[in-house]
């Protein structure tokens, strides 16, 4: 794994779910919120082994626009009861979506080391937000983490019209940030949406590989946030 620093950076881009801020913790503690809201008892645990993987393949179709926001939100959650053989009706599923949107952003876990490394990086280097997730969403999570403070720009895919890795979303956002993909570095989990979407327009990337899933040696990586630092 290379560990090189990064030459001639001025921008740093940041993924938000599952870089910053911790999208799993905070759904699981949504999801037992809004499931005892709606008296829907359920093992949240068995629930959960089901939803998690079946959220990531409609975020997948979603990013691939092979689906709409209105079918990902109802999909995932019509299949996952389904999976754990659970009778729900279609208005509850609708209002369980609704809800799991209005309460989400109430959760505001963030990944180790978080303002540690946005502030060390802020006295350096101009922070922005590149996002595939829900424009109303967004900007709650990055408020009420107290996170916003450190971005100067913030781009999401429902702005754009598009999705990581659409090379359109990545141009908007250097253009956003009156920057350039020269002298800019992506950060993400997704090897696919960010890492891919970004060094196809030239940026510089890091993976943030938390469980040490990545196959590919040949880019910069880190399992914890404050090792940016050997890199910016």
């Amino acid at each position: 794994m290379k560990q090189t620093k990064l030459e001639g950076i001025t921008d740093v881009f940041f993924d938000l779910d599952h870089t910053l801020w911790d999208f799993d913790k905070n759904s699981a503690l949504t999801f037992e919120k809004i499931l005892t809201l709606n008296d829907i008892n359920v093992d949240i645990n068995n629930f959960l082994g089901y939803y998690v993987p079946i959220n990531l393949k409609y975020w997948k179709l979603y990013r691939e626009e092979k689906i709409d926001k209105k079918t990902l939100r109802f999909g995932r959650l019509y299949e996952a009861f389904s999976a754990i053989g659970y009778q729900i009706e279609e208005a509850v599923i609708y209002k369980l979506s609704d809800d799991y949107i209005t309460y989400l952003s109430t959760f505001n876990y963030l990944f180790e080391n978080t303002f540690e490394i946005l502030d060390y990086l802020n006295l350096n280097y101009n922070l922005h937000i590149i996002t595939n997730g829900f424009d109303e969403v967004q900007h709650k999570k990055l408020t009420r983490s107290n996170i916003h403070k450190y971005f100067k720009t913030v781009t999401n895919s429902e702005m754009v019209g598009v999705k990581k890795p659409n090379p359109k979303i990545f141009n908007f956002a250097l253009q956003l940030a009156n920057s350039n993909s020269a002298q800019s570095v992506m950060i993400g989990d997704s090897y696919e949406a960010d890492i891919l979407g970004a060094k196809n327009i030239g940026m510089e990337v890091v993976l943030f590989d938390i469980n040490n899933t990545a196959v590919n040696n040949d880019i910069n990586r880190i399992n914890n946030l404050i090792q940016l630092k050997e890199y910016l």
